[in-house]
């Protein structure tokens, strides 16, 4: 976990450096994702399906997992670790500390995920499929990809804007953590997951004690993620609750808070190899076997996906925060207004990471409605990017025309 830093400048040193520009880390995941499309597409997409499904592990232990279980059940619960830390940070020292302050943005996360959720099932509806199963596939917003984007077309807004999408895609986050803890829990055993909560005293204990040594703190982390996949729980959620335990505030003699140094530590494994990883495991949808390019954008599933992460979450989003901002006292941040939200509405879209993960459960491995609930994800998080970025570029240039008119 946490490691001491180095000032050698070899390539991984340069490469983690890289890994701080936020739109840097979102190519390098953007590149795992294109990698595999191509790859589970091309005349050699058989090695891709046979390379994803190599099986290693204990048996014994229940851990004879395929390489793409390995990157979305263990790799990933590293960046959920990371995630645990951030949302620690933001509820103790962060925007979520006064829920008044934050409660336009907390409330819009609800409203964000109703708004996607209504879209998919609507769509199932009126087209008769009836795949209702996928409806928590839109929830998600990738926080990575959201605030880069908006950094890159959301030049020319007050600073409170990312606030409120920092804020907005926290809740999110927590949001979709708690559905895949209660939806896709089965067969739970609640004595070994009992023995998980253990595992993570014992990590809060050591943490809180200043024990922050990587060979002492792994194995007690790693324990907690086999005693909470053996539970029923997906093990990422294990991730989640050791983040959550790190001590967020700096205590006598610490320079900074343990969750922004393991953040420090950690991030970058997450951002630039985990991320990527996963991805590449994930976003390999064989399109040429399931019935062409056009079969899979048009399949129910793949539409109801697609239009629900841009236009469910601008639905949910723009309509709930105009909502709350009309009808309530509560009011948005300082010189924003409900015409500057629109945009960033439109990048809370950008579901890719959870939307993938909570895709693979959804449905079963293998099938056909999990490869075109995978495309409509990337379908989805694309319309929201291109759609945001040209929303706040529009409004960017209103802007500039309403303060020269003033």
């Amino acid at each position: 976990m946490p490691s001491t830093s180095t000032t050698r400048r070899g390539p991984i040193a340069a490469y983690r450096e890289k890994l701080g520009n936020e739109t840097f880390a979102g190519m390098v995941l953007l590149a795992g994702a294109l990698l595999a499309l191509v790859w589970a597409n091309s005349p050699w997409r058989e090695a891709y399906a046979s390379l994803s499904e190599i099986t290693v592990g204990p048996a014994a232990l229940h851990l004879d997992l395929s390489l793409a279980a390995w990157a979305s059940d263990g790799l990933l619960a590293i960046f959920f670790f990371v995630v645990g830390l951030e949302l620690k940070e933001e509820f103790v020292t962060g925007s979520l500390r006064d829920l008044r302050t934050a409660a336009v943005p907390v409330i819009a996360a609800f409203f964000g995920v109703v708004g996607p959720v209504g879209v998919y099932l609507a769509v199932q509806a009126i087209t008769g499929a009836g795949v209702w199963q996928g409806w928590p596939v839109p929830v998600a917003t990738d926080i990575a990809f959201a605030v880069a984007l908006l950094g890159i077309f959301g030049r020319g807004f007050p600073p409170t804007l990312r606030t409120f999408l920092l804020t907005l895609a926290v809740v999110d986050d927590l949001i979709g953590i708690v559905i895949i803890a209660v939806v896709f829990a089965g067969g739970l055993n609640f004595l070994l997951l009992g023995a998980t909560f253990l595992a993570v005293a014992v990590f809060a204990v050591l943490v809180r004690r200043g024990v922050t040594a990587w060979w002492v703190l792994l194995p007690v982390g790693i324990v907690a993620w086999a005693l909470m996949h053996a539970s029923g729980v997906h093990a990422t959620i294990a991730g989640v609750l050791l983040g959550m335990v790190v001590p967020a505030t700096a205590r006598r003699g610490e320079k900074e808070a343990l969750t922004h140094r393991f953040s420090g530590s950690v991030g970058w494994i997450s951002a630039g190899i985990v991320l990527p990883v996963f991805a590449f495991f994930a976003a390999g949808v064989n399109v040429v076997d399931a019935g062409g390019l056009l079969g899979v954008v048009t399949d129910p599933v793949s539409v109801g996906i697609s239009v629900a992460l841009p236009i469910g979450k601008l639905i949910g989003i723009w309509g709930g925060t105009a909502l709350l901002v009309t009808l309530t006292p509560l009011v948005l941040g300082k010189d924003l207004n409900l015409k500057d939200m629109v945009g960033m509405s439109l990048l809370a879209g950008v579901g890719f990471t959870v939307s993938l993960l909570i895709a693979q459960l959804a449905f079963d491995a293998g099938s056909v409605e999990g490869s075109h609930a995978r495309v409509g994800v990337l379908l989805g998080s694309l319309l929201a990017a291109i759609l945001g970025g040209i929303a706040l570029r529009i409004r960017a240039g209103s802007r500039l025309e309403e303060a020269g008119r003033g």
